[in-house]
Order: structure tokens, then sequence, then C-alpha cells
């Protein structure tokens, strides 16, 4: 469609998959396939122990099915494109469709690292004040929270879908990966796109960075206050608590980092690598959580081993 000034913007973007891969699609649909199972199936099952156990009715365990359905939402944003480029061949997807798609997948991940936050100060209030914890952390309290994290996300991501749906693109539609990235769209517009990046950047500074700089100061007091426990054992009893919680900060923040620095220095590397880390970014917290939190978290793993026994009996 044209505009009054002549400025084409296209009826569809072209999705490109993975650079110069393009006869390997079938094959490469398998592991896509595979991480999709583990994700639903994982995060379904963490999901569902939490909701029949009342033993796992705690905050803790209500902010990792937070996680867990942040998770969901990631993945079920990014699904719709992978399955129909590796396994269908088909490489379109609607102007409206993709930033719809561009909006949901990155308020979710928005959504992730503020209850990755969240949880990191549940664990402050766990190991600070033990007796007071569920009377702090009540479950109106965490709906609210998770009310405000849901609103803070989407709040943040509309004005960047206005800023891009205002520019004109002249022609050019063709991306880079399997899924409309905001990064990767600003590439196209033939437009002013300062103030996107310029909004880009304080979304990522005030969302991203803040939260970063905030789950730091919370195992800084994690840690001041379980060097203040007198027994050893009590120590690594309240530290053994934070295990799994750190290993989800690591396997979300890290990926997005490096993909990040690529985004802003790599301007010479390969698509290819591009590609992989972006991919990484998406796929390995909801892939990998699960899997910690089941073999790392007596409570679900044992919760989980007692729902399969009831199934089998």
């Amino acid at each position: 469609t044209f505009n009054s000034s002549m400025e084409f913007t296209p009826a569809t973007f072209t999705l490109v998959g993975i650079p110069g891969l393009k006869a390997e699609h079938t094959w490469i649909s398998i592991p896509f396939c595979l991480m999709y199972t583990i994700i639903f199936l994982g995060n379904g099952i963490i999901l569902h122990v939490i909701r029949i156990d009342s033993a796992l009715h705690q905050p803790m365990y209500y902010f990792l099915a937070m996680l867990a359905l942040v998770e969901l939402g990631v993945s079920a944003s990014t699904m719709p494109t992978v399955i129909s480029i590796f396994l269908f061949g088909i490489t379109d997807i609607s102007f409206g469709g993709c930033l719809l798609q561009m909006c949901s997948m990155h308020s979710f991940t928005l959504m992730e690292s503020d209850v990755l936050l969240a949880m990191s100060v549940d664990r402050f209030v766990a190991i600070y004040s033990p007796l007071r914890y569920t009377t702090i952390l009540t479950v109106p309290r965490i709906i609210g929270i998770g009310a405000a994290i849901a609103l803070r996300s989407v709040t943040f991501m509309l004005p960047l879908l206005f800023l891009l749906k205002r520019l004109p693109f002249c022609g050019h539609n063709t991306l880079t990966h399997s899924y409309c990235l905001h990064s990767d769209l600003i590439k196209l517009p033939c437009g002013d796109t300062r103030p996107n990046s310029i909004l880009g950047l304080f979304v990522i500074t005030s969302t991203f960075g803040l939260d970063s700089l905030l789950i730091v100061v919370s195992y800084a007091l994690i840690l001041h206050t379980v060097l203040g426990i007198a027994s050893g054992a009590g120590r690594w009893r309240a530290l053994n608590t934070c295990v799994s919680h750190i290993c989800a900060v690591l396997v979300y923040y890290v990926p997005m980092i490096s993909l990040s620095l690529m985004h802003r220095f790599g301007k010479n590397l390969p698509p290819l690598l591009q590609t992989a880390m972006a991919n990484a970014y998406l796929f390995f917290p909801p892939v990998v959580n699960p899997i910690v939190y089941s073999i790392k978290t007596k409570e679900i793993r044992n919760s989980i081993v007692r729902t399969l026994l009831r199934k089998r009996s």
C-alpha cells in the first residue's frame, strides 16, 4: 500500500529463518520441534504440580509458576513463524502480524526480567525474615506484583509499536530471523529511526539494566544476611535455596547481554552467528529452567514423582 507521500509500507515481511541454510530447513525443524516439546511439557508440568500440590502453595513457588507462564508466553509468540518456516516453508508474515509478534514476544521477555527480580526479592525476604515470610508475601500481594509486572511490560512496548508503525519502509521487507525482533525491524525503514533507537535504549536501561542491578543488590543483601547466620549448616541451607534462581538469572542474562553486544559491536560478524545467538536468547531459558528447577528443587522434584506415581497407580 502507498500513502500520500508515495512511501511504501509492505503488506508482508519475509522471514529468512537461518541464513544460508534454506535447503536444510526440514532437518533444522527437528531440534526446534524438540525444544518446543520440552518447553511446553516442562513448564506445563511445573505449573500443574504447583496447582495441585498444597505443599507448594508458598510464595517461592507462586513466583516460579509466574516464570513458567512467562516462558510459555515467549515460546507461544515465536512458535507460529518458526514452525511455518522450518516445517512448511512459509516465510511471509503480514505487517500487522509481525508487529503483534514483536510486541508480544518482547513484552514477555521484559516480564521475565521483572519476574527474576521479584524472585530475588522473594529469596531475600525468605532468608532475612523467615518467620514473617508468608505474612509479607501474601497471595494478594503476589497477584498485585504479577499484575504490575504485566502492565509495566506492555506499557513499555506499546510506544515502540506505534513509533514503528508510523515509519516509511520504502519496500524493504526482508528480516534476518525466524520471528520479528525490534532490533531487526528498525534496520528496514528509510525514515528517521532515532526516536525508536532512543526509546528502545530507554526501555532496555529502565528494565533489563535496572532489574539486573537490583538483582545484584538483592544478592549482596542475601550474602550479608547469610554470613550473619551462626552455623555453617544454616548458611549452606540458606544459600542452597538460591541456586536454582541464580542459574535462571545466568541462563537469561548471559545470552541477552551477548546478543546486545553483538548487535552493537558485531556488525561484521557472520549472520549465522547472530541468528544462533538470538535463538539461544529466546529458547535457552524456557528449555533449561524447568529442568534446573525439577532437579535442584527437592520439593518440586518430589511433587513430580508423587504425581507420576499417582497417575501410574
